[in-house]
């Protein structure tokens, strides 16, 4: 195997033939970063709190063009004085600016962290981010389904898919700064599980139960997903799976809520019910 094979095998899904960025970033199951199609390793970036910045860059990059730096030392180093803080945060910009551009020259300006005056931002002209290109995905689908192109959603769905293969950055799960982001991206990723789940429940209803069982297995109240799986084993023939699937939905509700399931929940159920009493 040559060596360029075993850096694009390693290189995130959807971005191995992309060249028009320099840095591709994973945030889904797990942070890794490929400096040029090669993968940064653990140890290049000595300092945690290099990787801290970079992380947090990455999340606040959708919620503000800019940083102030004072911003940025109140979210990573809340517990500093101010002069503890600003020698916290050089040292880790300089160590993360290193770790992103081992060979920039002196006194040039880095190209991926960008400084205007005491504000920073990344400059997403060279950086692919997954989480981008999933929730990139998920419009196009939500776009191609509004539009009754059934097929074309069914794809752009499945490669959003692809690319949501757990959590937004579970190494930062307890940090404030992170979880908003991760909400976000989970509660996109369920909806558009269920609706795929459901565009597919009748040509592959095995991958349609598939799917919404992992996005009960997230969140055990998402009622959509209980309408689509009892469709699901209905497809299979599954009469009692169907009821079973009701009946657990019914469970985690009142559980969870203390409510029933919704009439168009029950109205399905009944119509199971009526199938069998013919």
């Amino acid at each position: 195997m040559t060596e360029t094979t075993e850096q694009q095998q390693t290189t995130p899904i959807l971005a191995t033939t992309d060249t028009t960025y320099e840095l591709h970033v994973q945030t889904l199951s797990g942070f890794r970063v490929w400096r040029d199609g090669v993968e940064i390793e653990t140890a290049e970036w000595k300092r945690e709190k290099s990787l801290h910045l970079f992380q947090f860059l990455i999340t606040v990059r959708q919620q503000t063009a800019r940083m102030h730096k004072e911003q940025i030392i109140d979210y990573l180093w809340p517990e500093v004085d101010t002069e503890l803080g600003n020698q916290n945060f050089k040292v880790a910009l300089h160590a993360l600016n290193k770790v992103l551009e081992p060979k920039r020259k002196p006194r040039t300006d880095p190209r991926f962290v960008q400084r205007h005056d005491l504000t920073y931002s990344l400059n997403m002209d060279l950086i692919w981010i997954d989480s981008d290109s999933f929730e990139k995905s998920v419009i196009a689908g939500n776009q191609a389904l509004a539009e009754n192109n059934i097929q074309t959603a069914t794809q752009h769905y499945q490669n959003a898919l692809i690319l949501y293969q757990g959590d937004y950055l579970p190494e930062r799960r307890y940090e404030d700064w992170s979880s908003a982001e991760r909400e976000r991206l989970q509660i996109l990723a369920l909806g558009m599980m269920t609706i795929l789940a459901d565009l597919v429940v009748d040509v592959s209803p095995l991958e349609s139960i598939r799917l919404t069982q992992r996005v009960l297995s997230i969140d055990p109240i998402w009622e959509d997903a209980y309408r689509t799986q009892m469709r699901a084993y209905l497809a299979q023939g599954n009469r009692p799976m169907a009821i079973r699937t009701y009946q657990q939905c019914e469970e985690a509700l009142e559980k969870e809520l203390g409510i029933s399931p919704l009439p168009e929940t029950q109205k399905l159920m009944q119509q199971i019910t009526n199938i069998g009493q013919k």
